[in-house]
């Protein structure tokens, strides 16, 4: 069944208090999606952002982003008076967000909520405790690792007193006696996060509405992740990295790309069946209706560069798990529904593992109108099994793509999408309708562009 939606950043919701959240304005979207036709919600990782502010580098893979949490509910619930949100400074600028200024702010105002619903004794209620133990496989890390981090002002874990940086049992077991009410805090946001978060997603299926939700392929250093599981990462006896992802030198970049993220150890990995990425993708699943995994050809073969090079241009290539990884997923999640970020450079490899998942794949009108006037993201080349995007979350709007390219491309998209004189406006219509029109099951537009 062919299906459209729109690719809209929860971050980027209006609402009242600094960023977008799971609040009234979040109900009104699903609304007009559902009103405007629309079946799908592209959003980007929900995960709590680290230093950047980038959802692509998190604290966490599993847990959520507490700026998400609308102070709204839970004043609804009597946690927080109405005038403590008003009062609160989020930025000057309500079309942009301040993350200094959230930073600052959010956390005080989640703090008096903890403090009433420790009043109130929600920690003691049914709902709460069946959720830290359906959740305990992740949660008591977490909240103990960013209970440690502002401990310690925080520093990544990696600078933090070596007993508790190297995990040892005495240190775990003297800051959770140390940190108790801390660790409590990270617990009940998480709660929160949750139960505000299933509400909103139940709302959306009700109407017709599936998310798709996106994880990156790598976690970052310095998270909870790497923290409690050490083992699972390319790591060297003190817990530094002995390589790092990126990509390589191309067109783009002459110097390459560094992420700077830790690369996996796929042959600890495979001894435990992929047992951390089976929890991974189950959790996902059960937080979207679908997954978005970029960097999918990281899979495949990945980019390793040693540690603490300062470019991209000395990495090499090494061999992924391939479809093994998927092979075991399939066998563990009934439903496994994913999309595949195959953009960029494609080997045959990776093609195959693509064809072999049976994962839908890509296309990207923006990519499509090279000088070779032979890409593969033309759409009469697709076939049904893929998502096509006028542009990600990565691009420009396509009004700004269109009105920065020149002479030969410019020239063939207009010839393409027969718009020779128009306005860059009705251009964007038609690429909008070309990938509405086209062959692929799944159609999602950036907000932006509409």
């Amino acid at each position: 069944m062919r299906q459209s939606g729109i690719l809209m950043p929860v971050s980027a919701l209006p609402g009242a208090y600094g960023i977008g959240s799971f609040s009234k304005e979040a109900y009104k979207f699903v609304d007009w999606l559902q009103k405007s036709g629309q079946s799908l919600w592209q959003i980007l990782p929900l995960g709590p952002t680290s230093y950047g502010d980038s959802p692509y580098q998190s604290f966490s893979t599993f847990a959520g982003n507490p700026y998400f949490i609308d102070l709204e509910t839970l004043a609804r619930e009597g946690l927080l008076e109405d005038d403590i949100c008003r009062q609160a400074d989020f930025g000057n600028n309500p079309n942009q967000i301040d993350y200094g200024m959230l930073y600052q702010n959010r956390f005080h105002i989640l703090k008096v909520a903890y403090e009433h619903a420790k009043e109130q004794q929600i920690m003691n209620s049914s709902d709460y405790v069946d959720f830290l133990n359906e959740q305990n496989e992740w949660l008591s890390d977490y909240a103990l690792y960013m209970s440690v981090k502002d401990y310690f002002h925080g520093a990544g874990w990696n600078l933090w007193e070596e007993n508790i940086r190297l995990r040892r049992p005495d240190a775990i077991s003297h800051y959770q006696d140390l940190l108790t009410d801390e660790i409590h805090f990270y617990q009940f946001l998480q709660y929160e996060f949750y139960k505000q978060w299933n509400m909103l997603k139940e709302y959306a299926n009700q109407k017709g509405i599936q998310i798709i939700g996106d994880i990156p392929i790598y976690v970052a250093y310095d998270s909870a992740d790497v923290w409690a599981h050490p083992e699972l990462f390319q790591l060297d006896e003190s817990g530094q990295p002995t390589s790092v992802a990126g990509c390589p030198p191309d067109g783009f970049s002459a110097t390459g790309q560094l992420w700077g993220n830790p690369l996996y150890d796929w042959k600890k990995l495979k001894k435990d069946n992929y047992g951390w990425w089976v929890q991974r993708m189950s959790h996902s699943l059960k937080l979207y209706d679908v997954v978005r995994i970029d960097h999918f050809r990281g899979f495949d073969e990945y980019y390793a560069i040693p540690y603490g090079d300062e470019t991209a241009e000395n990495g090499e290539w090494e061999k992924g798990p391939g479809m093994e990884l998927f092979r075991a997923l399939h066998k563990e999640i009934k439903e496994l529904r994913v999309i595949a970020e195959d953009l960029g450079f494609l080997t045959e490899s990776v093609l195959e593992m693509l064809k072999e998942s049976g994962f839908p794949g890509m296309k990207v009108l923006q990519f499509a109108f090279d000088g070779s006037e032979d890409s593969s993201y033309l759409p009469y080349k697709y076939d049904s099994n893929c998502v096509v995007y006028t542009g990600t979350h990565d691009n420009e709007t396509t009004k700004g793509w269109l009105e920065n390219l020149q002479g030969h491309d410019l020239k063939f998209v207009r010839e393409y999408i027969n718009c020779y004189e128009q306005p860059v406006n009705d251009c964007v219509w038609a690429l909008i309708r070309m990938a509405l029109s086209s062959v692929a099951e799944l159609a999602i537009i950036p907000i932006q562009d509409y």
